[in-house]
């Protein structure tokens, strides 16, 4: 009898009358009571009772009878009337939720993330979200995103930071307990009560799994080791005892196992998926080359800045590059459900304009150790211009010897770096879609994207120049392979080509537009909360650039992210084997995806090339020639510091048609660095590329 009468107590204590948050709030404080002697009698966390008096969250068994009773007490006390005049009752940041209708839970909406000592407090994970503070106004620039209809399986946002005391912190400021003791019970808290992920991009792709990044601290906790002992695979060992407890509790890894990114699964159900992705920071999840120090931020900052990637970009799969090539996938699937005429039944089909199945490249586009390639030439065979294509970005310093004594009385050396080069090269590129058709001595046609074998070494160009043919600058020595746009430009400038041999795709079409448009908006975004905002003068854009990256790291890294998603991506367009195990000539497991395009990659960067050489042509009709470029850095000479001493205008005062122009969009430029005349001369005359050290660092050639 004495169980029924608990249960009986249980149930009543359940729903025990409370006041409205803010009177509970006000009850407190009338008392004279801190949050923390309130945590402290009832046995919770001061969070917690933040949590109640802002309204996120009620109180449950067997503190909810407890806690009743004592504003009850209070209420007598303190009637509503005679609330103490110098301790009014603090306005809630959230709107105060009356006791204890259900409230449809909404994803979080971006916004002007709040000071640290301002942020939602922890709630249990279950709990109805918290209406977002309005977002601060921004520029009327700032491209506007479009709203989506809130998804309450996502309410909590695309991912947590967990830290070591259970805190997981998610976008927009919202701290979660998560109890869970070890890496299955995480996995399952996620699934069941944290409310994280992200709604699919494309109707047929799929939504995002939820993303759980585990700090030093929680890393520990969780029984993981601060280091991996496999430096080489980046991975635990199937022997570990985190391994062991994921295998008992009957999930699964996939065959990169528990490394920097890891993903764990149950095989789908009824069409849902269970997977839950992990990053660890103390093993180098967070590559500073690409996400700067975003390992070093607190956590709540962390949360916010990768909360941002993911609502611009993607939720992160890995590093950069991987979540660049994702990004591709998640825009345009390679399958959709299609009704089958003849039995009426769902299946899988293609997705018109996507990159439906994997493809053998054309032997000329493969590298060396592609089975293609390894069938038709010795092991050690060193491959020449007309048996491989050679589409690289440019690397090229001017002979100092055709520096002109006008050119030698500059005092300055001053680099421009084309913004998101890459990304504006892919923009409206029309790509292969297909597999290549050999053809033996087409007619060229610009529209139809490939490889082609073709001289031209005939062209003479300005030696002040770079040749727009080679990455290194220099003339061709005769017939060689060039992706489409190379071979387009050879003709825009007025030549003839004639090619002796092709591998073309007639199935092709612009399947990068809406991963440039996406990674674009994201980009414009990023730079406008930094301050650099389009339609400003190009005196205002220079002066912003120079204070972008001094007040807010957090965006700062998210502006990292961002740009090396674009090189990355690009780059893995290619991706070459791994591992100490690889045997040569056999193939290798990124040749599996529908996305391993070494075409696709050779056209972007011969886009981004050829528009590079294309404003600097113009502006040598204006008297300029670069002395060094490397990638989307030029180096020009210059009686003035910056850009806006040298670039030229038109009589009207106007920057050059064609040429380049100052500002934040993609395709133009910015400022990179300026150094003296004698430091660059110095540099061109060891053999060096200025353009690589023109901001006083190294940097890298992609």
């Amino acid at each position: 009898m004495s169980e029924l009468f608990d249960a009986v107590d249980a149930l009543i204590a359940k729903r025990s009358a409370l006041p409205a948050p803010s009177e509970r709030e006000r009850l407190r404080k009338a008392h004279g009571l801190t949050q923390t002697e309130l945590a402290d009698a009832l046995r919770i966390r001061r969070a917690t009772v933040v949590s109640w008096e802002k309204g996120l969250t009620e109180p449950r068994p067997p503190q909810r009878e407890a806690y009743a009773r004592l504003l009850d007490k209070l209420a007598e006390l303190y009637p509503a009337d005679e609330a103490p005049a110098e301790e009014p009752a603090t306005q809630s940041v959230a709107e105060p939720v009356t006791e204890p209708a259900p409230v449809q839970p909404e994803p979080p909406v971006r916004q002007e993330p709040p000071v640290r000592e301002q942020r939602a407090p922890k709630r249990p994970a279950g709990a109805p979200a918290r209406t977002p503070a309005p977002a601060a106004t921004t520029s009327a620039s700032t491209p506007t995103p479009t709203p989506t209809p809130p998804d309450p399986r996502f309410a909590n946002g695309p991912l947590a930071v967990l830290d070591a005391d259970g805190s997981a912190y998610c976008a927009g400021g919202l701290v979660l307990d998560c109890p869970a003791k070890d890496i299955p019970s995480v996995v399952e808290w996620t699934l069941a009560e944290a409310h994280l992920g992200a709604p699919r991009l494309h109707r047929s792709g799929r939504d995002s799994d939820p993303l759980v990044v585990l700090t030093a601290g929680a890393a520990e906790r969780l029984g993981l080791p601060a280091e991996l002992d496999d430096r080489r695979g980046l991975r635990l060992s199937e022997d570990h005892k985190v391994v062991k407890q994921i295998t008992r509790a009957k999930w699964k890894l996939t065959r990169r196992g528990f490394g920097p990114w890891a993903r764990i699964y149950r095989p789908a159900q009824s069409g849902r998926r269970h997977c839950v992705q992990f990053a660890i920071l103390p093993w180098g999840a967070l590559d500073t080359r690409a996400w700067g120090g975003a390992d070093q931020l607190a956590p709540p900052e962390l949360a916010r800045a990768l909360s941002d990637y993911a609502t611009r970009v993607l939720t992160p799969r890995g590093s950069t590059a991987v979540s660049g090539l994702e990004l591709m996938t998640a825009l345009r699937p390679p399958t959709r459900a299609v009704k089958d005429e003849a039995t009426d039944a769902w299946v899988s089909g293609p997705v018109p304009g996507s990159l439906t199945e994997a493809v053998d490249p054309a032997p000329p586009e493969a590298p060396d150790e592609h089975p293609v390639v390894a069938r038709l030439y010795p092991r050690h065979h060193q491959r020449t211009p007309d048996q491989v294509i050679d589409e690289e970005a440019y690397d090229w310093i001017r002979d100092p010897e055709l520096l002109t004594d006008e050119e030698c009385a500059h005092r300055f050396a001053v680099g421009i770096d084309v913004n998101m080069a890459f990304a504006a090269a892919a923009n409206r590129l029309i790509v292969g879609t297909g597999p290549a058709v050999h053809r033996t001595a087409p007619a060229f046609d610009k529209k139809l994207p490939g490889s082609w074998l073709v001289d031209l070494s005939h062209i003479d160009m300005d030696p002040r120049l770079p040749n727009p043919f080679t990455p290194g600058g220099g003339r061709p020595a005769g017939p060689a392979w060039y992706a489409t746009p190379t071979v387009a430009y050879a003709v825009e400038l007025g030549h003839e080509v004639r090619p002796a041999e092709a591998y073309v795709r007639p199935v092709n079409g612009p399947y990068l537009d809406a991963w440039y448009t996406r990674l674009r908006d994201a980009y414009v975004a990023t730079m406008d909360e930094l301050g650099v905002r389009t339609g400003t003068s190009e005196e205002e854009f220079l002066a912003a650039m120079e204070r972008h990256k001094q007040d807010d790291p957090v965006r700062v890294a998210v502006l990292s992210a961002i740009k090396s998603t674009v090189k990355g991506g690009i780059g893995k367009l290619r991706e070459r084997p791994q591992g100490a195990s690889y045997t040569y000539g056999e193939p290798w497991p990124a040749l599996e995806r529908p996305t391993w395009r070494p075409d696709i990659r050779a056209a972007v960067i011969s886009s981004a090339r050829i528009n590079m050489h294309r404003k600097m042509l113009k502006l040598s009709t204006a008297g300029l020639f670069p002395v060094a470029v490397l990638s989307d850095c030029a180096v020009y000479l210059s009686d003035g510091p910056g850009p806006l001493d040298f670039l030229p205008r038109t009589p009207e005062g106007k920057p050059l048609p064609g040429g380049f122009r100052l500002g934040v969009s993609p395709g133009m430029v910015k400022h990179e660095g300026t150094q003296d005349l004698m430091w660059t001369v110095r540099m061109l005359d060891e053999g060096h590329n200025p353009a690589r050290h023109i901001k006083g660092t190294d940097s890298t050639g992609e």
